[in-house]
């Protein structure tokens, strides 16, 4: 399939939206079968899944979530976006669609608050695959520091004015590691989707700055230990050229589980490697998912 293909049966999909306590979530389903729940990451949407939704939908019910602060959900002022509130949000979206016995799979802090999902729900969750993710005592660069500008009251104007340069968006402060290939990065169309909507309006970065102040480090450092509370099959995936997250400090976590997890790398792959290398992704997905060997 051609990018556009990909972007249109996205597209294609109704976006319904979920109030959930102070926010809304909205999802867009494809396919038949078990049901899975897929959670993008910082900056994204559920729109960076697209690659990977038409062969997993032959087999599975999926479940593509917009977190509040991104994408179409709707968020306000008084909208916590923690990722303690993002977790117990969709424990009550799933019960709203009625959905259990499920699977996740995840990336970057998407696969965070999936993971606390994991640890209160852990009799209702089957698998978990957490991709290029944050990882125990571990800061990837700048976010601390963009934390703190966040805070500030200019910092919805300043990060729209930063967002706008190109050279920013594409340097080792923004999104450079996103993609091994660089080329990529040129790649206005692709972007477009992400940065476009944080360009043009003041709502979508006030969502955006939310979702940043709301990363929780103590949370995120408690994995080393909440990790083994985990009781579903866990699968890794990272892609292995990752500066934000090591691969080689990331492999420190599979021994924090109850030997319940593997990691597995994706050579030539950054940060995204469901839109790098979708092929390779669904080449240890597929088979983890449905227990083939």
């Amino acid at each position: 399939m051609q990018t556009k293909d990909y972007d249109k049966l996205y597209l294609s999909a109704e976006a319904k939206s979920y109030k959930i306590d102070d926010a809304s979530i909205t999802v867009r389903t494809f396919g038949k079968g078990k049901p899975v729940v897929f959670i993008h990451g910082f900056v994204v949407n559920g729109c960076t899944w697209r690659k990977i939704i038409p062969e997993l939908a032959k087999q599975f019910t999926c479940y593509v979530v917009d977190l509040p602060g991104f994408g179409d959900s709707n968020w306000n002022k008084e909208t916590d976006f923690t990722f303690t509130a993002q977790s117990k949000r969709l424990v009550k979206l799933f019960k709203k669609l009625n959905i259990s016995n499920y699977s996740i799979i995840a990336q970057d802090t998407g696969a965070s608050i999936s993971r606390i999902v994991a640890v209160t729900e852990k009799d209702n969750i089957e698998k978990l695959v957490l991709i290029n993710t944050e990882i125990p005592n571990h800061r990837p660069p700048f976010i601390p520091l963009y934390q703190f500008f966040a805070k500030l009251p200019f910092a919805n104007f300043m990060f729209r004015s930063l967002i706008k340069i190109d050279a920013f968006v594409r340097s080792p402060f923004f999104i450079k590691e996103f993609y091994f290939d660089k080329s990529k990065l040129k790649d206005k169309e692709n972007l477009d989707r992400y940065i476009k909507p944080l360009k043009t309006s003041k709502d979508k970065m006030f969502g955006m700055l939310g979702y940043l102040k709301g990363i929780e480090w103590k949370v995120i450092d408690g994995f080393a230990k909440s990790h083994s509370k985990i009781k579903a099959k866990t699968l890794f995936i990272w892609g292995e050229n990752d500066k934000t997250f090591p691969i080689e400090i990331a492999k420190k976590m599979p021994k924090q589980f109850n030997s319940n997890c593997k990691l597995l790398g994706i050579s030539k792959a950054s940060l995204m490697p469901h839109e790098e290398k979708p092929n390779e992704v669904l080449g240890l997905v597929i088979p983890f998912l449905t227990d083939l060997k």
